[in-house]
């Protein structure tokens, strides 16, 4: 099936591995012309650009989005991933975390979206998706900034949705379940977090996660990816303001 994504020019924030670099693939396997991005060294995923960013910084989303007009001529696509995820009490949660999570989860898309939207309105079109989590549908109780601002990500792809679509642009979010990515799986990712914190190794913790889902398992990025890629494309051209999961049947709700 040609997706129409030949061509479109497709930045990936937040990009150098997991769900970011399993969309970066899956949008250049579409003949898009990928820009990576992210704190790591380019992720080889058939990008033809990469810029190295720390999205945690006012300015760096925007610096992305300019060195992409600037090298590959506009920007068709916007796919924000970017994101931070800890296990925590929610009375221990501190202000300086809960801005440390917001600057990252909530105020990077707002600045990659800002500086991307006045490109796509001159040329009357362009797709957004917002890579959010189950977490902003239904809040998990041990990760408590990190829901609320993945909340905040699907109330803002609503907003864009609503404000841009007159002018052709459509803006989606995409909420994952427990995805086998470095979040969860990687070392003092969120498995050893929760072993350490209830005393199981961190393999039990990964079974249950898994287990916990209607599916039985966790996700591979790639199952995520699959799904941005769709919503970035000519297929989901009447598809705008959702909220699209892709949990194994997590949440247990038709939202």
């Amino acid at each position: 099936m040609d997706l129409g994504l030949h061509d479109r020019v497709c930045v990936v924030v937040g990009s150098t591995a997991g769900i970011g670099r399993a969309t970066a693939r899956g949008l250049a396997a579409e003949g898009a012309r990928v820009v990576t991005s992210g704190r790591g060294a380019a992720p080889a995923a058939g990008e033809e650009f990469h810029l190295t960013c720390d999205f945690a910084q006012a300015g760096e989303p925007e610096r992305l989005v300019r060195e992409a007009e600037r090298e590959l001529g506009r920007l068709d696509v916007l796919v924000n991933n970017v994101g931070a995820a800890y296990d925590s009490e929610f009375l221990d949660v501190a202000d300086a975390e809960w801005d440390e999570l917001w600057q990252l989860n909530v105020m990077s898309y707002v600045r990659a979206i800002r500086a991307a939207v006045p490109g796509m309105q001159a040329r009357g079109h362009g797709a957004i998706v917002n890579v959010s989590s189950t977490a902003g549908k239904r809040p998990s109780t041990r990760m408590p900034h990190y829901s609320v601002t993945k909340a905040a990500v699907l109330s803002l792809s609503r907003l864009v949705a609503d404000l841009y679509a007159k002018d052709g642009i459509r803006c989606n979010a995409v909420t994952p379940g427990p995805t086998a990515t470095a979040a969860w799986t990687g070392a003092g990712g969120l498995a050893d977090q929760q072993a350490a914190r209830g005393g199981r190794t961190r393999e039990e913790v990964l079974a249950a996660v898994g287990a916990g889902r209607p599916l039985g398992r966790l996700a591979e990025p790639d199952e995520i990816a699959a799904v941005v890629v769709f919503l970035c494309s000519d297929r989901a051209s009447y598809v705008t303001g959702s909220a699209w999961s892709a949990d194994g049947g997590t949440v247990p709700i038709i939202v």
